[in-house]
């Protein structure tokens, strides 16, 4: 416009030069110049500011589409995103001339988790280890076992577009135990060790989740289910469901007990997690297996719930609930005789822990 504007006030100075008469022309004619050359002046300044105007959009453009590149690259680039905890759980209660009576004691529980996340695109790959050690110590007993586990996580999934929260997944888990664990107050018979029992979960199928480290739901028509019982004594007992030894009827043995089961069933896990209230987290993870072969319907269920109370940034408290049933593990009662234990059917096993300890996040 602004050119326009000038272009139109040097055809005006034109025009009023040639509509003069001589003497006025002769009396007007170095102003009228003079006008003709401001006028030219204003139309190339305002040529060279439009110009300018021009250029520093151009810069200003190539500057936004530079950094929005940037940032979508930023987006899309393959990121690992690794994180750790550490945590310590300690409660003691010491009794001095109590009149109600009591025994001292103090519980320790160790705990280290730790993740390993990345995306691209649309593949995702999670990764989590688990490691935990409890023990309690009472002043009239020995040391004892309170807590044990040992698990590591691994899943791989892939959707065909950023459309769909649905995965096509794979599924990975495995895990076992550190130390012996007895029948207390009897500690001559190990009734489990390292790898016996030990648990692979292998398979694959279709997993949903929006956010897969707050909430997902995976279902697998084929995952193997692998036993390991490493252990003689243990395998040749049956165990966890292995195949017992064979005796003659001296009681001589025929064949060794077998130390790996395997079974294919359907899988179907589920992973829940979210803030109850400020500093009150929530998480449930459940599993539940049958077999294709052995039993099918009869549904193995491993269910933990946590919650976590955030007290600042060192200091959390915790209460989890751990509820398992495997048709394949007996339960060992008492008997009249001395050390010595019947085999009844499975049942219903439940364990809650309550700690408050310092976590640390590294």
């Amino acid at each position: 416009m602004r050119k326009i504007f000038m272009m139109c006030m040097v055809l005006l100075c034109q025009f009023s030069n040639g509509q003069t008469t001589g003497k006025e022309k002769d009396s007007v004619a170095v102003a009228k110049a003079d006008s003709l050359v401001i006028a030219k002046a204003m139309l190339i300044a305002a040529e060279k500011t439009n110009t300018l105007a021009i250029d520093l959009a151009v810069a200003k453009a190539q500057i936004i589409a530079a950094y929005k590149a940037d940032s979508i690259a930023a987006l899309v680039k393959p990121k690992w995103v690794q994180k750790n905890r550490a945590g310590v759980d300690i409660s003691e209660v010491t009794f001095v001339n109590w009149n109600s009576g009591g025994s001292n004691s103090i519980s320790a529980l160790l705990g280290l988790d730790s993740s390993l996340n990345y995306k691209y695109e649309n593949l995702y790959w999670g990764t989590r280890g688990k490691i935990r050690y409890g023990v309690n110590k009472q002043e009239d007993q020995e040391l004892r076992k309170t807590e044990d586990i040992i698990e590591f996580d691994s899943n791989m999934g892939y959707r065909k577009d950023s459309l769909t929260n649905w995965f096509f997944s794979a599924q990975f888990n495995f895990r076992t135990q550190f130390t012996n664990g007895y029948n207390y107050p009897n500690r001559e018979r190990a009734i489990s060790k390292f790898m016996a029992p030990g648990y692979l979960f292998v398979g694959g199928g279709a997993e949903y989740g929006k956010n897969m480290e707050k909430f997902s739901f995976y279902f697998s028509p084929l995952t193997v289910k692998t036993t390991y019982v490493l252990d003689r004594g243990l395998a040749d007992k049956g165990a966890f469901g292995v195949e017992p030894a064979v005796y003659d009827d001296a009681g001589n043995k025929i064949r060794d007990g077998r130390m790996i089961r395997n079974e294919l069933g359907i899988l179907i896990t589920n992973y829940f997690e979210t803030e109850m209230f400020e500093n009150i987290n929530v998480s449930s993870k459940i599993s539940l297996y049958t077999d294709y072969i052995n039993s099918f319907g009869n549904v193995d269920v491993d269910w933990l719930v946590n919650f976590n109370f955030k007290v600042n940034q060192y200091v959390k408290a915790s209460l989890g609930s751990h509820l398992k049933y495997d048709d394949d593990i007996k339960i060992l009662t008492p008997t009249d005789i001395k050390d010595t234990y019947a085999e009844n059917g499975a049942k219903v096993q439940w364990k809650q822990i309550l700690g408050v300890g310092v976590a640390i996040d590294f």
